[in-house]
């Protein structure tokens, strides 16, 4: 009839006109502990959710049909509910204990499987099923320790003279400790879970085992001739193994300072910096950038890391805005002395370029405050030390209603560079360094090589970019949304074109510091297309079933250490491949397929590949044929009979230990000749 609001289609067929509608996720769980959640994603206002335990009837083995006259409690079991606008919370908990019977205990668990059982979440408005949420629970008993840990002082033995116990893989008290076969409190029912893996050696509690130097001993699988007049007559009580343990101390709990501690040398804090270590204030401390965590959020007191450049974005309104570390901080140089940053303040000009939010004219009666937008950092070093810190630092004003996106960089740049545009004089790549990329059929050859930076629930849509970090392997990825109803052909196409928008370039660098104007310095990349069999494209494919969609991106970076700067290690990039892996997607759903929209996770991976930078020296027929001359196969190595006038000796250069044996040589030949009755003669005769 014209103006009757349609019927909604539901669990139990369809519903009347104007009943609420909503739904699970998931809507199937498998329980393996004692709390799991689950969303009701729709309106909660007027909903009525309830838990039945057991749904399963024993004579057919199907569902029983669902009845809203349920509660919130139901046996062992509680459920609790936290409403949210668009998505309410669905909690389902366990509230009996799950420990394993001691004698004489009740309440608690007679066997390790504790508890197998099927539970249904109903959501009911007036009478009628919304959405049902089917809870398989498979819990075994908890085998930790939940006691209180005792804050006092622990007297730990003397090990060099006793053991610090009989079974050193006892670590938890009043409990089993898994593949710990020597502890007392694991049950047999418990050790048969694990009796094939348990802990050998001394930690697993054989203290005390024969070694190899004693008499008694056949653990060795070739024994020398000599052995016997060499081996040790012993006791097991005065066994090697005791001095594997440290000396007992007395060890209290403390929570460590964010602080490192003094050095004892007055006068001259640090020998230098290294790349990595984090750079220090003059109160000893970390100085704090902010910085994206691997979660995607920004952590505000991140340390900074020596020769290590940054790039952040950070989102943030006038109620979470945080001041930082005040701009006049003076930083350790790392040659005993300090440095005050050269700070200059402007003002922001392009406002709208860090602003999202509202865009109508501000009240009077609008809370405005002048923060920071933006702070570039610029690192002068050379070698080991900071010899000038440069820090330009934007203001502007952010007003209540609004989220500014703060931007921080730093950027190390050497002191023997006259430009400043390469971020330092390092002829090939340090691990973590960003890899240059470019596209050289553009005019300004700009490029780059990046992986996604999830944010938010994980969409693609919401997905930003980090570069790729040199000597990382890194795996990213984001969700992308896809209709029953798509197109197998668009889906490839768009899945294809946000996998190629992460590399925008055409040659990578060999090296950090390679030139933009000569090609030899860079390496093409290699693409591989995405297999595609003949059959993906038929017209006769399934409803919500998509074959061959390359889903995953492939990054190869193949590089070689080629030399050393000032006894650092530098890397060079040979080749570069890129290849797609190819799924088939299909439309998944849950207990009802309410929704026409499913999820399609997209990744891609990097991986770098170290190869030598010259072939191997090819092994010579007396090699192959006559191991037992291999040093790195026997204990006995005849090549190194002289070791001092050999190859194999690097402590100084072979011309000086070349001379060094002559001399040797020469004196012990001057000595058998002195030595000689003849000499003694000549030497007589020659005085006469």
């Amino acid at each position: 009839m014209p103006g009757q609001e349609p019927a909604i289609p539901g669990p139990q067929g369809l519903l009347p006109p104007g009943t609420l509608c909503g739904l699970f996720q998931p809507s199937f769980i498998h329980m393996s502990g004692p709390r799991v959640h689950s969303f009701f994603l729709g309106n909660s206002s007027g909903v009525n959710f309830s838990v039945i335990s057991s749904p399963v009837a024993e004579e057919t083995g199907n569902l029983q049909v669902a009845s809203c006259n349920g509660s919130a409690r139901a046996g062992d079991w509680d459920l609790s509910v936290t409403p949210g606008t668009s998505a309410s919370k669905v909690t389902i908990s366990l509230t009996r204990s799950l420990e394993l019977c001691l004698p004489n205990a009740t309440e608690c668990c007679s066997a390790p499987l504790c508890l197998l059982e099927t539970l249904q979440v109903l959501a009911c408005h007036d009478s009628v099923v919304l959405a049902h949420l089917l809870i398989q629970a498979e819990i075994y008993a908890n085998s930790s320790f939940a006691g209180n840990v005792s804050e006092n002082a622990t007297i730990i033995p003397n090990q060099v003279f006793q053991p610090l116990g009989s079974c050193p893989c006892d670590l938890t008290a009043g409990a089993c400790d898994v593949r710990c076969c020597c502890d007392l409190e694991c049950t047999p029912d418990l050790k048969q879970l694990f009796n094939g893996s348990c802990f050998t050696g001394v930690f697993g509690g054989d203290v005390n085992p024969p070694f190899d130097q004693l008499c008694t001993s056949h653990s060795m699988e070739y024994t020398p001739d000599w052995f016997p007049f060499l081996c040790v007559q012993s006791s097991l009580n005065n066994t090697p193994f005791l001095g594997y343990f440290y000396h007992g101390s007395t060890s209290t709990p403390r929570v460590p300072p964010f602080k490192i501690p003094l050095q004892t040398s007055p006068g001259r804090l640090f020998t230098g910096y290294r790349q990595g270590h984090p750079v220090m204030t003059e109160e000893n401390e970390y100085f704090t950038i902010p910085q994206r965590s691997m979660a995607g959020q920004c952590v505000g007191n991140a340390p900074l890391a020596y020769l290590q450049d940054l790039d952040v974005k950070c989102l943030t309104n006038l109620a979470s805005y945080k001041e930082g570390l005040p701009h006049d901080v003076r930083i350790n140089s790392g040659a005993g002395d300090f440095i005050l940053p050269n700070v200059v303040y402007r003002n922001i000009t392009d406002r709208d370029k860090f602003i999202t939010g509202s865009g109508s004219l501000h009240s009077a009666e609008v809370l405005c405050q002048n923060v920071t937008f933006a702070e570039h950092y610029t690192f002068i070093w050379e070698e080991e030390n900071i010899e000038q810190i440069n820090v330009t630092v934007f203001l502007g004003s952010l007003c209540d209603g609004e989220i500014l996106t703060q931007r921080f960089t730093v950027k190390f740049i050497s002191l023997k560079n006259a430009n400043a545009t390469e971020q330092f004089g390092n002829p090939g790549y340090q691990v973590g360094k960003p890899v240059r990329a470019a596209n050289m059929n553009s005019s300004d050859t700009f490029g780059s090589l990046n992986i996604w930076q999830p944010a938010g629930r994980g969409l693609c849509t919401s997905a930003t970019y980090t570069p790729v970090l040199f000597g990382l392997d890194s795996f990213s990825g984001c969700i992308l949304e896809v209709d029953i109803d798509e197109d197998c052909s668009l889906l490839r196409a768009n899945v294809t074109e946000k996998l190629s928008s992460l590399i925008q370039a055409t040659h990578v660098g060999k090296r950090d510091n390679s030139s933009a104007s000569d090609l030899n310095d860079w390496v093409e990349i290699r693409r591989l297309d995405p297999f595609i069999s003949d059959t993906s494209g038929s017209a006769g494919s399934s409803k919500g079933v998509c074959p061959d969609i390359p889903s995953n991106l492939n990054i190869r970076i193949i590089f070689a250490e080629v030399g050393a700067v000032q006894g650092i290690p530098q890397q060079e990039i040979l080749a570069v491949q890129i290849s797609y892996s190819t799924v088939r997607w299909q439309f998944q759903c849950g207990l009802t397929c309410e929704n026409s929209i499913s999820f399609l996770p997209i990744t891609a991976s990097v991986q770098f590949i170290k190869v030598p930078a010259q072939p191997p020296v090819p092994m010579t027929r007396f090699q192959i044929n006559y191991t037992e001359f291999d040093c790195n196969r026997n204990d006995v190595c005849w090549p190194q009979l002289l070791y001092p006038l050999t190859r194999f000796y690097t402590g100084e250069p072979y011309s000086q230990s070349l001379a060094k044996g002559l001399t040797l040589v020469f004196l012990v030949v001057l000595a058998a000749i002195m030595s000689n009755p003849w000499f003694s003669k000549l030497w007589s005769n020659s005085l006469t």
